[in-house]
């Protein structure tokens, strides 16, 4: 099964529609993985970032463009691993990029797959939202609820990427 986004249904050249089946798979995958872990309302933009960082790490992590349906709960592990805390995700999302670009260079076209991977990795880093402060000092005064503590604005890659792994554990 080609993902790659090479090929339309009609075959290569002609001006013809390239569907990027890759990336919308791999969207697809983690929108269902959030969906099922039930963490945050389809509609916010927590999820929106969680969704984003796991179709990334789908996405840039299937190496052989041959990502199928049965393959999707033998990768949980490694994209369990890719998306743990100690690890410099971001620096991998960016080394990946280059090697996909590259390749779609040498393939002598674009490829709408990773024009969409890179417009998801653009918002992702650009976009901040309001966050609760893991950082905060404890002790600074009592807290009511979840919603009064401190806030910072974080990345939402920062908030998408633990969010992922979370949903990752859940399924």
């Amino acid at each position: 099964m080609l993902h790659r986004g090479q090929e339309s249904t009609d075959g290569a050249g002609g001006g013809e529609l390239t569907v990027p089946m890759a990336w919308l798979y791999a969207e697809y995958i983690a929108d269902e993985l959030l969906r099922s872990g039930d963490l945050m309302p389809p509609t916010s933009f927590e999820f929106r970032a969680g969704r984003d960082a796991l179709a990334l790490t789908v996405f840039l992590s299937d190496t052989d463009g041959e990502l199928s349906g049965i393959q999707v709960v033998s990768q949980l592990e490694n994209w369990l691993s890719l998306t743990a805390y100690d690890q410099p995700w971001q620096v991998w999302v960016d080394e990946r990029m280059t090697e996909l670009a590259a390749d779609a260079a040498a393939a002598g076209g674009p490829s709408p797959d990773l024009d969409l991977a890179r417009a998801a990795w653009r918002w992702l880093e650009e976009t901040e939202l309001l966050a609760p402060d893991l950082n905060a000092v404890p002790g600074g005064g009592p807290v009511i609820g979840e919603d009064e503590g401190p806030k910072v604005w974080t990345p939402a890659w920062q908030l998408g990427l633990p969010l992922g792994h979370l949903a990752i554990h859940l399924f």
